[in-house]
């Protein structure tokens, strides 16, 4: 009687497990309850994910890029009118705060000698040399160093806390675009987009809510990083005046070659 009970009860399970099985992955609709962007053609995923992007207030952006040959390490929180944040390579790190126009370098002594020749800091007043070069690096430690914006580093730094222009270099997928997997990043489902079978590069685009972009991988393995946190403020203010130090017209040269990554 046991037995024949157990046989009933499995049997039942089985049954059970099967019609679950079927409602759920296997024959169920992938984008209902979605923002419906999962249905549309790839490229009008793309501008989509690219148009939220630019209106989106905010955007925490992590992760790695390669650029010309050396591989950064990039967490930025972005505002359209600045933001902070730290970007490393296995040659130099520092930290970059913009509010507005005004641009700020935070960095280890090692940054700011790096690169120098012969000893010497670079601009600065008077390009120091030898021991003296490395004590005024020493100073510059800790300290934000106010990028003026005639030196020649202003842009590439600024480009690093520019919203825009840096997501603009991210989202561009080369070759054709296919629509790819439905998806979960952190999270969130989302729908793939790919350019050239995969070759060109990857995107990930929400499907909760607004479309934004939430995973770009990069074409060529050059990188891959992670969007969040968009619309969510954080606070952004200058520095206090005791911790900055403003070299005038150029600040000392770095020698770290750090560029923006580009879809181009």
């Amino acid at each position: 009687m046991r037995t024949r009970k157990a046989a009933v009860v499995a049997t039942l399970c089985v049954g059970l497990s099967a019609a679950l099985t079927a409602c759920g992955s296997g024959g169920g609709d992938p984008d209902a309850g979605t923002n419906g962007v999962g249905k549309l053609d790839p490229a009008k995923i793309q501008d989509k994910a690219r148009t939220a992007a630019r209106s989106a207030d905010t955007v925490h952006l992590s992760g790695s890029v390669v650029s010309q040959g050396r591989t950064y390490k990039i967490d930025m929180r972005l505002k359209k009118d600045g933001g902070t944040g730290r970007v490393s390579s296995d040659a130099s790190a520092f930290e970059l705060l913009r509010v507005g126009d005004e641009l700020y370098v935070k960095a280890p002594a090692a940054f700011w000698a790096h690169g120098s020749d012969d000893g010497k800091t670079g601009g600065g007043k008077g390009g120091d040399k030898g021991g003296n070069g490395a004590a005024a690096a020493e100073k510059l430690e800790k300290k934000y160093v106010k990028v003026p914006s005639a030196d020649p580093a202003y842009q590439q730094f600024k480009g690093f806390t520019d919203k825009n222009v840096l997501l603009d270099g991210l989202l561009g997928l080369h070759g054709k675009l296919a629509r790819g997997d439905h998806a979960t990043v952190g999270g969130v489902r989302t729908i793939r987009v790919t350019g050239g079978g995969g070759s060109g590069g990857t995107l990930d685009v929400s499907l909760t809510g607004t479309p934004y972009p939430v995973r770009v991988q990069r074409a060529g393995g050059a990188g891959q990083l992670e969007l969040t946190d968009w619309g969510q403020d954080f606070a952004l203010s200058a520095p206090a005046k005791g911790d900055i130090v403003d070299y005038g017209k150029q600040i000392p040269s770095t020698g770290t070659g750090a560029a923006l990554p580009s879809n181009g």
